[in-house]
Protein backbone atom coordinates (compact mmCIF):
# COMPACT_ATOMS: atom_id res chain seq x y z
CA UNK A 1 0.00 0.00 0.00
CA UNK A 2 2.99 2.47 0.85
CA UNK A 3 4.11 1.63 -2.66
CA UNK A 4 1.19 3.53 -4.08
CA UNK A 5 0.94 6.25 -1.40
CA UNK A 6 2.10 9.24 -4.64
CA UNK A 7 0.24 10.20 -7.66
CA UNK A 8 1.38 8.45 -10.49
CA UNK A 9 1.64 9.68 -14.45
CA UNK A 10 0.46 8.53 -17.20
CA UNK A 11 3.72 7.19 -18.61
CA UNK A 12 4.76 5.60 -15.23
CA UNK A 13 1.34 4.31 -13.51
CA UNK A 14 3.39 1.35 -12.18
CA UNK A 15 4.45 1.09 -8.38
CA UNK A 16 7.35 3.32 -7.25
CA UNK A 17 10.48 1.75 -5.11
CA UNK A 18 9.87 2.03 -1.45
CA UNK A 19 12.90 4.64 -0.19
CA UNK A 20 13.62 1.78 2.27
CA UNK A 21 14.39 -1.08 -0.14
CA UNK A 22 17.11 -1.48 -1.87
CA UNK A 23 15.60 -2.83 -5.42
CA UNK A 24 13.43 -1.28 -8.08
CA UNK A 25 13.07 -4.86 -9.47
CA UNK A 26 12.44 -6.96 -6.15
CA UNK A 27 9.76 -4.77 -5.77
CA UNK A 28 8.35 -5.13 -8.91
CA UNK A 29 8.63 -8.92 -8.78
CA UNK A 30 7.24 -9.00 -5.60
CA UNK A 31 3.89 -7.01 -6.68
CA UNK A 32 3.83 -9.14 -9.90
CA UNK A 33 3.61 -11.96 -7.87
CA UNK A 34 0.95 -10.82 -5.34
CA UNK A 35 -1.30 -9.70 -8.41
CA UNK A 36 -1.07 -13.03 -9.76
CA UNK A 37 -1.92 -15.07 -6.41
CA UNK A 38 -4.82 -16.78 -6.70
CA UNK A 39 -4.76 -17.12 -3.40
CA UNK A 40 -5.23 -13.57 -2.06
CA UNK A 41 -9.12 -13.06 -2.54
CA UNK A 42 -10.69 -9.76 -3.43
CA UNK A 43 -13.03 -11.09 -0.22
CA UNK A 44 -9.62 -11.13 1.83
CA UNK A 45 -8.08 -7.49 0.43
CA UNK A 46 -11.65 -5.94 1.26
CA UNK A 47 -11.91 -6.68 4.49
CA UNK A 48 -9.54 -3.73 6.11
CA UNK A 49 -12.21 -1.96 4.20
CA UNK A 50 -15.68 -3.02 5.76
CA UNK A 51 -13.84 -3.39 9.18
CA UNK A 52 -13.28 0.00 8.60
CA UNK A 53 -16.70 1.10 7.71
CA UNK A 54 -18.42 -0.94 10.25
CA UNK A 55 -16.11 1.32 13.21
CA UNK A 56 -17.22 4.64 11.63
CA UNK A 57 -20.48 3.85 10.88
CA UNK A 58 -20.82 3.27 14.64
CA UNK A 59 -19.71 6.96 15.70
CA UNK A 60 -20.02 9.38 12.90
CA UNK A 61 -23.64 8.32 11.25
CA UNK A 62 -26.50 9.97 13.05
CA UNK A 63 -29.78 8.44 11.25
CA UNK A 64 -28.54 6.71 8.21
CA UNK A 65 -25.36 5.28 6.48
CA UNK A 66 -25.49 6.98 2.48
CA UNK A 67 -24.69 4.75 -0.19
CA UNK A 68 -23.56 5.76 -3.56
CA UNK A 69 -23.73 3.62 -6.48
CA UNK A 70 -22.05 3.79 -9.70
CA UNK A 71 -21.50 1.85 -12.72
CA UNK A 72 -19.23 2.48 -15.75
CA UNK A 73 -16.27 1.78 -17.96
CA UNK A 74 -12.68 1.43 -17.89
CA UNK A 75 -11.08 1.90 -20.62
CA UNK A 76 -8.21 -0.08 -22.69
CA UNK A 77 -8.58 -0.47 -25.98
CA UNK A 78 -4.53 0.05 -26.76
CA UNK A 79 -3.69 -2.77 -24.00
CA UNK A 80 -4.02 -5.63 -26.61
CA UNK A 81 -1.92 -8.18 -23.41
CA UNK A 82 -4.98 -7.96 -21.66
CA UNK A 83 -7.31 -10.56 -23.37
CA UNK A 84 -10.17 -10.86 -21.16
CA UNK A 85 -11.50 -7.52 -22.22
CA UNK A 86 -15.26 -7.00 -23.44
CA UNK A 87 -16.51 -4.62 -25.33
CA UNK A 88 -18.11 -1.90 -23.47
CA UNK A 89 -20.00 1.10 -25.72
CA UNK A 90 -18.75 0.21 -29.55
CA UNK A 91 -16.57 -2.27 -31.20
CA UNK A 92 -13.35 -0.55 -30.65
CA UNK A 93 -13.99 0.42 -27.24
CA UNK A 94 -12.48 -2.30 -25.55
CA UNK A 95 -12.07 -2.83 -21.86
CA UNK A 96 -13.54 -3.66 -18.29
CA UNK A 97 -16.88 -2.41 -16.48
CA UNK A 98 -16.33 -0.73 -13.01
CA UNK A 99 -19.39 -1.62 -10.19
CA UNK A 100 -18.63 0.48 -6.95
CA UNK A 101 -20.59 0.89 -3.56
CA UNK A 102 -19.24 3.98 -1.61
CA UNK A 103 -20.06 4.16 1.96
CA UNK A 104 -20.75 8.45 2.73
CA UNK A 105 -21.99 10.03 6.14
CA UNK A 106 -25.59 11.43 6.11
CA UNK A 107 -23.69 14.49 8.41
CA UNK A 108 -21.71 16.11 5.96
CA UNK A 109 -21.40 13.49 2.81
CA UNK A 110 -17.61 12.54 3.72
CA UNK A 111 -16.28 9.48 1.87
CA UNK A 112 -15.47 6.69 4.31
CA UNK A 113 -14.71 3.75 2.34
CA UNK A 114 -16.02 1.22 -0.94
CA UNK A 115 -18.22 -1.33 0.46
CA UNK A 116 -18.08 -3.41 -3.06
CA UNK A 117 -15.84 -3.25 -5.59
CA UNK A 118 -15.81 -5.06 -9.01
CA UNK A 119 -14.34 -5.49 -12.23
CA UNK A 120 -16.87 -7.63 -14.97
CA UNK A 121 -14.78 -8.87 -17.50
CA UNK A 122 -15.09 -11.46 -20.74
CA UNK A 123 -14.97 -14.44 -18.07
CA UNK A 124 -17.30 -13.03 -15.37
CA UNK A 125 -17.48 -10.23 -12.72
CA UNK A 126 -14.39 -10.40 -10.01
CA UNK A 127 -16.44 -9.09 -6.88
CA UNK A 128 -15.70 -8.70 -3.46
CA UNK A 129 -18.74 -10.12 -2.83
CA UNK A 130 -17.50 -13.77 -3.20
CA UNK A 131 -14.04 -15.09 -3.76
CA UNK A 132 -15.11 -16.67 -7.29
CA UNK A 133 -16.39 -15.22 -10.30
CA UNK A 134 -20.08 -14.28 -10.15
CA UNK A 135 -22.26 -14.32 -13.61
CA UNK A 136 -22.14 -11.42 -15.82
CA UNK A 137 -25.97 -9.45 -15.68
CA UNK A 138 -27.17 -6.57 -16.98
CA UNK A 139 -25.89 -3.28 -14.67
CA UNK A 140 -29.31 -3.02 -13.05
CA UNK A 141 -29.57 -6.60 -12.11
CA UNK A 142 -25.96 -6.59 -10.45
CA UNK A 143 -27.15 -3.33 -8.69
CA UNK A 144 -29.90 -4.65 -7.08
CA UNK A 145 -27.74 -7.66 -5.74
CA UNK A 146 -25.34 -4.77 -4.43
CA UNK A 147 -28.33 -3.14 -2.93
CA UNK A 148 -28.94 -6.51 -0.70
CA UNK A 149 -25.18 -7.25 -0.22
CA UNK A 150 -24.64 -4.27 1.41
CA UNK A 151 -27.68 -4.03 2.96
CA UNK A 152 -26.95 -7.33 4.98
CA UNK A 153 -23.02 -5.88 5.84
CA UNK A 154 -24.57 -4.60 8.89
CA UNK A 155 -24.24 -1.32 9.65
CA UNK A 156 -24.56 0.51 12.22
CA UNK A 157 -27.48 2.82 10.64
CA UNK A 158 -29.81 1.65 7.84
CA UNK A 159 -29.04 2.55 4.33
CA UNK A 160 -30.09 4.85 1.95
CA UNK A 161 -29.14 4.32 -1.64
CA UNK A 162 -28.12 7.38 -3.88
CA UNK A 163 -28.04 6.67 -7.59
CA UNK A 164 -27.82 8.38 -10.38
CA UNK A 165 -30.55 8.55 -13.38
CA UNK A 166 -29.09 5.48 -15.07
CA UNK A 167 -31.16 3.25 -12.11
CA UNK A 168 -34.21 5.11 -13.24
CA UNK A 169 -35.91 1.93 -14.50
CA UNK A 170 -39.54 1.25 -13.45
CA UNK A 171 -39.16 -2.72 -13.25
CA UNK A 172 -36.38 -2.14 -10.34
CA UNK A 173 -38.06 0.70 -8.74
CA UNK A 174 -40.69 -1.97 -7.75
CA UNK A 175 -38.59 -4.21 -6.53
CA UNK A 176 -36.27 -1.59 -4.38
CA UNK A 177 -40.33 -0.72 -3.00
CA UNK A 178 -41.38 -4.06 -2.44
CA UNK A 179 -37.89 -4.92 -1.09
CA UNK A 180 -38.48 -2.13 1.55
CA UNK A 181 -35.23 -0.04 -0.02
CA UNK A 182 -34.70 3.39 0.71
CA UNK A 183 -33.62 5.09 -2.20
CA UNK A 184 -32.80 8.51 -3.94
CA UNK A 185 -32.76 8.21 -7.27
CA UNK A 186 -32.87 10.31 -10.41
CA UNK A 187 -35.64 10.43 -12.71
CA UNK A 188 -35.69 10.26 -16.42
CA UNK A 189 -36.72 13.67 -17.31
CA UNK A 190 -38.78 12.14 -19.86
CA UNK A 191 -41.39 9.99 -17.05
CA UNK A 192 -45.15 10.04 -17.06
CA UNK A 193 -46.69 9.72 -13.68
CA UNK A 194 -50.15 10.05 -11.40
CA UNK A 195 -49.88 13.35 -9.61
CA UNK A 196 -53.54 14.47 -7.53
CA UNK A 197 -55.63 11.82 -9.92
CA UNK A 198 -53.85 12.77 -12.88
CA UNK A 199 -51.50 11.40 -14.97
CA UNK A 200 -49.09 14.31 -16.21
CA UNK A 201 -45.05 13.99 -17.50
CA UNK A 202 -42.85 15.35 -14.82
CA UNK A 203 -42.39 18.74 -16.29
CA UNK A 204 -46.37 19.20 -16.25
CA UNK A 205 -45.68 18.60 -12.30
CA UNK A 206 -42.98 20.75 -11.94
CA UNK A 207 -45.66 23.41 -13.46
CA UNK A 208 -48.27 22.61 -11.00
CA UNK A 209 -45.41 22.48 -7.78
CA UNK A 210 -44.43 25.94 -9.36
CA UNK A 211 -45.98 28.25 -6.32
CA UNK A 212 -44.17 25.18 -3.89
CA UNK A 213 -40.44 25.88 -3.88
CA UNK A 214 -39.12 26.83 -1.07
CA UNK A 215 -35.33 28.21 -0.41
CA UNK A 216 -32.85 25.33 0.47
CA UNK A 217 -29.21 26.73 0.65
CA UNK A 218 -26.66 28.85 -1.26
CA UNK A 219 -24.64 27.13 -3.20
CA UNK A 220 -21.92 27.26 -5.66
CA UNK A 221 -22.72 26.39 -9.73
CA UNK A 222 -19.57 26.50 -11.92
CA UNK A 223 -17.97 28.73 -9.31
CA UNK A 224 -20.66 31.23 -8.97
CA UNK A 225 -22.85 31.83 -5.98
CA UNK A 226 -26.29 30.69 -6.38
CA UNK A 227 -29.68 29.24 -4.72
CA UNK A 228 -30.99 26.02 -4.36
CA UNK A 229 -35.29 25.33 -4.11
CA UNK A 230 -36.66 22.19 -3.47
CA UNK A 231 -40.51 21.54 -3.89
CA UNK A 232 -41.88 17.41 -3.87
CA UNK A 233 -44.99 16.04 -3.87
CA UNK A 234 -46.46 12.19 -3.45
CA UNK A 235 -47.04 10.40 -7.05
CA UNK A 236 -47.83 7.02 -8.05
CA UNK A 237 -45.84 4.91 -11.36
CA UNK A 238 -48.39 3.12 -12.99
CA UNK A 239 -47.52 2.21 -16.44
CA UNK A 240 -45.31 -1.00 -18.16
CA UNK A 241 -41.93 -1.32 -16.91
CA UNK A 242 -39.36 -2.00 -19.75
CA UNK A 243 -36.16 -3.85 -20.26
CA UNK A 244 -33.66 -4.29 -22.43
CA UNK A 245 -32.04 -7.53 -22.98
CA UNK A 246 -29.25 -8.52 -25.14
CA UNK A 247 -29.22 -11.00 -27.94
CA UNK A 248 -25.75 -13.06 -28.96
CA UNK A 249 -26.46 -12.70 -32.48
CA UNK A 250 -29.50 -10.13 -33.02
CA UNK A 251 -30.11 -6.70 -31.90
CA UNK A 252 -31.24 -6.51 -28.27
CA UNK A 253 -34.98 -7.73 -27.42
CA UNK A 254 -37.18 -5.03 -25.58
CA UNK A 255 -39.70 -6.81 -23.13
CA UNK A 256 -42.96 -4.76 -21.36
CA UNK A 257 -43.17 -6.07 -18.02
CA UNK A 258 -46.73 -5.27 -15.98
CA UNK A 259 -46.44 -4.70 -12.36
CA UNK A 260 -48.35 -3.03 -9.24
CA UNK A 261 -48.93 0.59 -9.18
CA UNK A 262 -46.39 2.38 -6.67
CA UNK A 263 -46.05 5.52 -4.46
CA UNK A 264 -42.73 7.49 -4.40
CA UNK A 265 -41.88 11.03 -3.36
CA UNK A 266 -40.85 13.41 -6.32
CA UNK A 267 -37.92 16.21 -4.81
CA UNK A 268 -38.08 18.39 -7.45
CA UNK A 269 -34.72 20.73 -6.83
CA UNK A 270 -33.80 23.87 -8.85
CA UNK A 271 -30.54 25.79 -8.64
CA UNK A 272 -31.35 29.71 -9.28
CA UNK A 273 -29.17 32.47 -10.31
CA UNK A 274 -29.46 35.80 -8.78
CA UNK A 275 -32.38 36.99 -11.00
CA UNK A 276 -34.15 33.71 -10.70
CA UNK A 277 -32.91 32.03 -13.67
CA UNK A 278 -32.98 28.20 -13.50
CA UNK A 279 -29.79 26.95 -14.19
CA UNK A 280 -30.13 23.25 -13.20
CA UNK A 281 -32.79 20.75 -12.15
CA UNK A 282 -32.79 17.84 -10.68
CA UNK A 283 -35.86 14.91 -10.19
CA UNK A 284 -35.56 12.73 -7.63
CA UNK A 285 -37.67 9.82 -6.80
CA UNK A 286 -37.39 8.71 -3.25
CA UNK A 287 -38.50 6.02 -0.65
CA UNK A 288 -36.99 7.74 2.25
CA UNK A 289 -39.60 8.36 5.33
CA UNK A 290 -41.65 11.49 5.40
CA UNK A 291 -39.64 12.65 8.49
CA UNK A 292 -36.77 13.42 6.32
CA UNK A 293 -36.89 16.61 4.83
CA UNK A 294 -36.65 17.01 0.98
CA UNK A 295 -34.34 19.74 1.21
CA UNK A 296 -31.94 16.97 3.00
CA UNK A 297 -33.17 14.37 0.56
CA UNK A 298 -32.03 16.71 -2.16
CA UNK A 299 -28.61 17.64 -0.61
CA UNK A 300 -28.03 13.78 -0.34
CA UNK A 301 -28.33 13.38 -3.85
CA UNK A 302 -25.54 16.48 -4.51
CA UNK A 303 -23.10 14.79 -2.09
CA UNK A 304 -23.50 11.57 -4.84
CA UNK A 305 -20.53 13.14 -6.74
CA UNK A 306 -18.00 11.80 -3.66
CA UNK A 307 -17.99 9.12 -5.95
CA UNK A 308 -17.16 10.72 -8.87
CA UNK A 309 -13.77 12.44 -6.58
CA UNK A 310 -13.40 8.48 -5.73
CA UNK A 311 -12.99 7.57 -9.54
CA UNK A 312 -11.27 11.06 -10.00
CA UNK A 313 -8.64 9.82 -7.66
CA UNK A 314 -8.30 6.66 -9.32
CA UNK A 315 -7.35 7.85 -12.38
CA UNK A 316 -5.89 10.94 -13.87
CA UNK A 317 -6.08 12.78 -10.83
CA UNK A 318 -4.11 10.14 -8.50
CA UNK A 319 -3.23 6.27 -9.73
CA UNK A 320 -4.35 6.90 -13.77
CA UNK A 321 -6.18 3.50 -13.72
CA UNK A 322 -6.88 2.75 -17.08
CA UNK A 323 -2.31 3.04 -17.80
CA UNK A 324 -2.10 0.34 -15.58
CA UNK A 325 -0.36 -2.49 -17.06
CA UNK A 326 -2.01 -6.05 -15.26
CA UNK A 327 -2.78 -7.91 -17.64
CA UNK A 328 -6.30 -9.43 -16.01
CA UNK A 329 -9.16 -8.54 -14.44
CA UNK A 330 -7.89 -10.44 -11.85
CA UNK A 331 -4.75 -9.24 -11.03
CA UNK A 332 -6.09 -5.12 -11.73
CA UNK A 333 -8.89 -5.94 -9.30
CA UNK A 334 -6.01 -7.42 -6.55
CA UNK A 335 -4.03 -3.63 -7.38
CA UNK A 336 -7.26 -1.71 -7.20
CA UNK A 337 -8.17 -3.26 -3.61
CA UNK A 338 -4.66 -1.59 -2.39
CA UNK A 339 -5.27 1.40 -3.85
CA UNK A 340 -8.76 1.74 -2.35
CA UNK A 341 -7.20 1.70 1.14
CA UNK A 342 -4.59 4.28 -0.06
CA UNK A 343 -7.94 6.54 -1.12
CA UNK A 344 -9.18 5.43 2.79
CA UNK A 345 -6.10 6.76 4.21
CA UNK A 346 -6.57 10.20 2.15
CA UNK A 347 -9.99 10.93 3.52
CA UNK A 348 -8.89 9.68 6.72
CA UNK A 349 -6.27 12.51 7.26
CA UNK A 350 -9.00 14.89 5.47
CA UNK A 351 -11.69 14.42 8.12
CA UNK A 352 -9.04 14.45 10.97
CA UNK A 353 -10.28 17.64 11.71
CA UNK A 354 -8.01 20.97 13.65
CA UNK A 355 -5.60 17.90 14.98
CA UNK A 356 -4.62 17.64 11.44
CA UNK A 357 -3.81 20.89 10.33
CA UNK A 358 -0.07 21.42 10.60
CA UNK A 359 0.03 17.58 8.70
CA UNK A 360 -2.38 18.49 5.63
CA UNK A 361 -0.47 21.89 5.15
CA UNK A 362 3.36 20.15 5.33
CA UNK A 363 2.12 17.67 3.09
CA UNK A 364 0.25 20.29 0.14
CA UNK A 365 4.09 22.26 0.53
CA UNK A 366 6.05 18.65 -0.16
CA UNK A 367 3.80 18.33 -3.26
CA UNK A 368 4.37 21.52 -4.76
CA UNK A 369 0.56 21.98 -5.77
CA UNK A 370 -0.67 25.45 -5.76
CA UNK A 371 -4.20 25.39 -4.74
CA UNK A 372 -7.00 27.82 -5.16
CA UNK A 373 -7.95 31.09 -3.30
CA UNK A 374 -9.69 29.71 -0.25
CA UNK A 375 -8.82 26.19 -0.69
CA UNK A 376 -6.54 24.59 1.60
CA UNK A 377 -5.48 21.20 0.58
CA UNK A 378 -6.72 18.72 -2.29
CA UNK A 379 -6.96 14.92 -2.33
CA UNK A 380 -4.42 14.34 -4.90
CA UNK A 381 -1.69 17.15 -3.17
CA UNK A 382 -2.02 15.40 -0.08
CA UNK A 383 -1.52 11.94 -1.62
CA UNK A 384 1.39 13.62 -3.59
CA UNK A 385 2.80 14.49 -0.35
CA UNK A 386 2.56 11.55 1.14
CA UNK A 387 5.20 10.27 -0.48
CA UNK A 388 7.81 13.07 -0.57
CA UNK A 389 7.17 12.69 3.49
CA UNK A 390 8.32 8.96 3.60
CA UNK A 391 11.22 10.23 1.19
CA UNK A 392 11.95 12.81 3.51
CA UNK A 393 12.04 10.39 6.95
CA UNK A 394 13.99 7.93 5.12
CA UNK A 395 16.88 10.03 4.25
CA UNK A 396 16.31 11.42 7.85
CA UNK A 397 16.81 7.78 9.25
CA UNK A 398 19.71 7.36 6.84
CA UNK A 399 22.11 10.43 7.44
CA UNK A 400 22.81 12.95 10.42
CA UNK A 401 21.60 16.57 9.74
CA UNK A 402 24.86 17.58 8.92
CA UNK A 403 25.31 15.08 6.12
CA UNK A 404 21.74 16.12 4.64
CA UNK A 405 23.68 19.85 4.75
CA UNK A 406 27.11 18.43 3.24
CA UNK A 407 25.20 16.54 0.59
CA UNK A 408 22.76 19.47 -0.75
CA UNK A 409 25.67 21.84 -1.12
CA UNK A 410 27.20 20.92 -4.12
CA UNK A 411 23.67 20.76 -5.97
CA UNK A 412 22.52 24.54 -4.28
CA UNK A 413 25.88 25.83 -5.78
CA UNK A 414 25.25 24.54 -9.09
CA UNK A 415 21.56 26.44 -8.62
CA UNK A 416 24.35 29.55 -8.05
CA UNK A 417 22.21 30.12 -4.26
CA UNK A 418 23.37 29.85 -1.34
CA UNK A 419 21.33 27.98 0.99
CA UNK A 420 20.12 29.18 4.02
CA UNK A 421 20.25 26.21 6.72
CA UNK A 422 20.93 28.36 10.23
CA UNK A 423 18.74 27.30 12.47
CA UNK A 424 19.74 23.07 11.28
CA UNK A 425 23.34 24.10 11.55
CA UNK A 426 22.62 25.15 15.46
CA UNK A 427 20.82 22.32 16.09
CA UNK A 428 23.91 20.30 15.00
Amino acid sequence: MQQHLHTAHSVASGLRALPRRASALAATQAAWRFYANPRITLPALAAPLLDHAGEVSASRLHHYALIAHDFSGLNFAHHDSKGDRLTLYRPNDLGYMRQSALLLTDGDGEPIAPLDLGLEAADGVHSTRRQTLLPRRPALSELGRTVAYVENLGLAKPCVHVIDRQADSLVHLRRFVRGQRRFVIRADDIRRVEYEGVSLLLEEVEQRLKRCFRKARQVDYRGKPATQYVAEARVVLRRLGRLTRPRPTAPKRRQFIKGKAIGVRLIIAQVRDRKGKVLATWRLWSSVEDGVKAAEIALWYYWRWRIESFFKLLKRGGQHLEQWQQESAAALSRRLLVVAQVCVLVWALAQAGAEGNELRALLVRLSGRLMKRGVDYTMPALLAGMWQLLAMLDALERHTSAELLALAEPFFRALGEKPNFKDVKELV
